[in-house]
């Protein structure tokens, strides 16, 4: 049977404003429940509105005083994005902790967002940078702690920047890899930059191991209409202990965001053997992500193809 890891017991985050993306299911709800019992005023963006109140009433089962509320982002169009930004510098309340953790993986054949880039790429990559950036006035005010959940895919791969929409010969898996990398770099780059600007705000990494997830469930909005064909085998592992829960999966994103003494740049993922699950803990940062000219690279391109841009140092 499965090892079980205990929950983090996070501090009191009463009055603190969180944004958690993709926390309508999955390791995103255990994180979102979490936060909330720990007293966060947690807001979610979500692209199902539905699935976003079952959300809300399954938070609410474990913390019934939770402070939780929904707003609109497909983090697929770049519209969709401004639209969430402008809305919350509307509300004017700082952040606090932002938890970059939503994402898509694996679409059986190449797909493309509203603005035109691959999937993945524009997503789980493009779609978060936008929407830091457009959040940058109230990250800045909340001094905020920024998690990106990254992947043990991240330790593969490479981007493929003679191709980075991977128009010529698509490879899913090596897309999402390139999603990854780009995102950890991104991150790393935005806490170098915030550091040097006195921006306040600091930016960790985490990845949350292999486990039997919904990334791995039936998709039919991105073609999958059927489970990854290896899921049954994750979940196999998942219960004799070898590889991480859905519980577990989520703890070192929460680790990251609220881990006391933290100064940012730090990696976070399970303990176990090759990262694949066990208990929260801080990592050795993969060797894909360690490059400042490559970071420096993805700052730039992800600006220009966004369309948003960073305050210079």
């Amino acid at each position: 049977m499965a090892r079980r890891i205990e929950p983090l017991t996070l501090p009191d985050l009463s009055g603190k404003s969180v944004v958690l993306t993709g926390g309508s299911d999955g390791m995103g709800l255990v994180m979102a429940t979490q936060l909330a019992a720990a007293g966060a005023d947690l807001v979610l963006p979500v692209r199902n509105a539905r699935k976003g109140e079952a959300a809300i009433t399954t938070i609410r089962e474990s913390a019934p005083k939770a402070t939780v509320s929904l707003r609109s982002l497909e983090l697929s169009s770049l519209s969709s994005v401004a639209a969430l930004g402008e809305t919350l510098r509307d509300e004017e309340v700082p952040i606090d902790i932002f938890i970059g953790n939503a994402g898509v993986m694996n679409p059986p054949a190449r797909q493309v967002t509203a603005d035109g880039f691959e999937l993945q790429f524009g997503t789980d990559h493009l779609g978060h940078v936008a929407l830091i950036g457009h959040l940058m006035p109230l990250l800045r005010a909340g001094r905020a702690r920024v998690t990106l959940q990254v992947s043990i895919a991240a330790n593969q791969g490479a981007i493929n920047w003679d191709d980075l929409n991977w128009e010529r010969s698509y490879d899913s898996m090596a897309a999402y890899s390139q999603s990854k990398i780009a995102y950890g770099l991104f991150g790393l780059k935005l806490d170098r930059r915030s550091k040097a600007a006195g921006w306040g705000i600091t930016v960790d990494l985490s990845h949350p191991g292999i486990a039997p997830t919904n990334l791995l469930a039936a998709r039919p909005e991105i073609g999958r209409a059927e489970p990854v064909r290896w899921r049954p085998l994750i979940s196999l592992f998942s219960r004799l202990g070898v590889l991480g829960t859905v519980e577990s999966a989520a703890q070192p994103a929460l680790m990251a965001a609220t881990a006391p003494g933290d100064q940012g740049g730090r990696f976070y993922g399970p303990d176990g053997f090759r990262g694949l699950g066990g208990k929260p803990a801080e990592q050795t940062l993969y060797s894909r992500l360690q490059s400042s000219d490559e970071a420096r690279r993805v700052w730039d391109v992800s600006q220009e193809l966004t369309g948003v841009t960073f305050p210079g140092v």
